[in-house]
C-alpha cells in the first residue's frame, strides 16, 4: 500500500513540475516565482478554453469565474484615502482620493485610469492576471497611485466581453472621460483642470490611448489630457509577428496565441479563427490596398530600433481569408487599434509615457507607437524593463511582489510626478 502511494506521489511530483517548469530567458525577473504563478494562470486558461471546446461555456467564463473571487465588497477607505463608487456619464467607477489636503483645501492631480484584462477579464476591484485569494491589484495599484501621487485616480468599469463588444468598451471609455473633463465634476474633486491625465494598461491602454486621440481631435471639450501614461500597451492586430511576438510567443504570462483570443472576443470573432490571426492571413498581400495602407504605419522593419528587430524577419503571407476582414471590420478600425491612426491625428494627442517589456509579446506594439509619436512630433518617454514581462508592474504589491514589478511601478509614479 506504501509503495503504492509513493509511486502515485512521485508521478504526480514529476507532472506538477512538468507543468510548472519552463525554459525562461536567464534575464528575466525572478524565473521560479513567474513559473510558478504562471501554471496557476495557464492551468484556467487551459480548462476555460477546453469547457468552450466541449461546448459547455463561453471561451473564457471559467476564467472570469475564478477572477471573481478575489471581488473587493463595496469601497473600503482609510484615513489616507477614500473611496467612492460613482457613474459618469451611466459608466460605473470608483474613485480613489487622496485625503492630505483636507485640511489644506488645495487642487490635485486627477488620473482617468483603464485596468487591462484583454477587454474580458477583470475589473478595477479584481486582480487580473493570477486569481491569487487576497491580492486585489487593481485596487491597490490606484489606491498606492492616489496615495504617491496625491491625486484623485478614477478607475473606469467599463462593460467586458462577451456582454460588451467593441466598440462598446471604446464608447463607454469617451463617455466616462469627456464626463469627467468638465469644471462641475473635476471641481467637485478639487482637481487641476491643467493637470490631467489618461492612462492604462494592456488591454486599458489601448483604450487610454484610443481616447487620448479622440479627446483631443473633440472641439466640443474645452478642458483636455495634459499627458497619456500607457502601460505595456496593445496597439495593433495586424501583424502577429513582430520581433517581440516571435521571440516572447511561449513566455508568461500573455501568451502570442491568448492576445489573438482575447482581439477575438472583443471584435466578437469566433475563436476557430485564432490560427488565421496568428498566421497573418488577414493581412496577405492579396487582401487589397486598405490592408496595404494600414501595414505601412505598423511596418516594425521601419517603426522599431534596430535593437529591438534583431535577426528577426516579417511574416507576409502570400494569400489570405478574403472573408476576413467582413468578419473582423474592427482589424482596421483605429478606434480599436490606435496604432492606425493618421500623422495629423497623432500631431494632437498630448505627451505620451510608455511603458514597455522585453519578455512580452506586446513590447513592439508600445515601441512602434512611441517612433509615430516622436515622428508626429510629441514629446515621449520610453521606459523600457529589461528584465520584465506583460503585467509585471501588477505585482508591485502583495506577498507574490516581484522587484521588477515595484520598480516598474516607482518608475510609472516617478514620471506622472513629474509631468502632471
Amino acid at each position: 500500500m506504501m509503495r503504492s502511494i509513493l509511486i502515485v506521489a512521485i508521478l504526480l511530483s514529476i507532472a506538477a513540475a512538468y507543468y510548472i517548469y519552463l525554459p525562461l530567458p536567464s534575464t528575466i525577473s525572478e524565473p521560479w516565482k513567474l513559473m510558478f504563478m504562471d501554471s496557476i494562470l495557464r492551468g484556467v486558461m487551459h480548462v476555460s478554453f477546453l469547457a468552450h471546446n466541449l461546448g459547455l461555456s463561453r471561451p473564457f467564463d471559467i476564467a472570469k469565474y475564478a477572477a471573481s473571487w478575489d471581488e473587493i465588497k463595496g469601497p473600503q477607505s482609510s484615513p489616507a484615502i477614500r473611496v467612492t463608487e460613482t457613474s459618469f456619464g451611466g459608466v460605473q467607477a470608483q474613485v480613489f482620493e487622496s485625503t492630505a489636503a483636507d485640511q489644506e483645501p488645495r487642487l490635485k492631480r486627477g488620473v482617468v485610469y483603464f485596468h487591462g484584462g484583454g477587454w474580458t477579464l477583470g475589473s478595477g476591484i479584481t486582480f487580473v492576471p493570477f486569481f491569487f485569494k487576497g491580492m486585489q491589484t487593481y485596487y491597490f495599484q490606484c489606491w498606492s497611485m492616489a496615495e504617491e501621487l496625491d491625486a484623485v485616480v478614477i478607475s473606469i468599469e467599463y462593460g467586458l466581453a462577451p456582454e460588451a463588444r467593441f466598440p462598446d468598451q471604446y464608447n463607454e471609455a469617451v463617455q466616462a472621460s469627456k464626463h469627467i473633463l468638465t469644471a462641475e465634476v473635476l471641481g467637485r474633486y478639487s482637481i487641476d483642470p491643467k493637470r490631467v491625465a489618461v492612462s492604462g494598461d494592456s488591454a486599458g491602454a489601448n483604450l487610454a490611448a484610443a481616447v487620448a486621440q479622440q479627446m483631443a481631435l473633440d472641439s466640443s471639450i474645452p478642458i483636455k489630457f495634459k499627458v497619456q501614461a500607457l502601460v505595456y500597451p496593445v496597439l495593433q492586430a495586424l501583424d502577429f509577428n513582430t520581433p517581440s511576438y516571435q521571440q516572447n510567443a511561449h513566455i508568461p504570462i500573455l501568451y502570442r496565441s491568448f492576445v489573438a483570443r482575447f482581439w477575438l472576443e472583443y471584435l466578437n470573432g469566433e475563436q476557430k479563427l485564432v490560427p488565421a490571426l496568428l498566421a497573418n492571413n488577414h493581412t496577405a498581400l492579396d487582401q487589397g490596398q486598405d490592408i496595404a495602407v494600414a501595414k505601412a504605419k505598423t511596418d516594425w522593419t521601419k517603426l522599431l530600433p534596430v535593437a529591438f528587430q534583431k535577426n528577426y524577419k516579417p511574416k507576409v503571407s502570400l494569400h489570405g481569408d478574403p472573408k476576413l476582414l467582413e468578419k473582423l471590420p474592427g482589424l482596421l478600425d483605429v478606434r480599436a487599434s490606435p496604432l492606425l491612426a493618421e500623422t495629423e491625428v497623432l500631431k494632437a494627442v498630448p505627451p505620451a509615457y510608455i511603458m514597455t517589456c522585453e519578455h512580452d509579446v506586446l513590447r513592439d506594439d508600445g515601441l512602434m507607437y512611441a517612433t509615430r509619436l516622436e515622428e508626429a512630433g510629441v514629446d515621449v518617454t520610453v521606459d523600457h524593463f529589461e528584465d520584465g514581462f506583460h503585467g509585471c508592474l501588477s505585482f508591485a504589491f502583495g506577498p507574490f511582489r516581484f522587484s521588477v514589478g515595484f520598480r516598474s511601478f516607482r518608475s510609472y509614479t516617478r514620471w506622472l510626478k513629474e509631468n502632471l
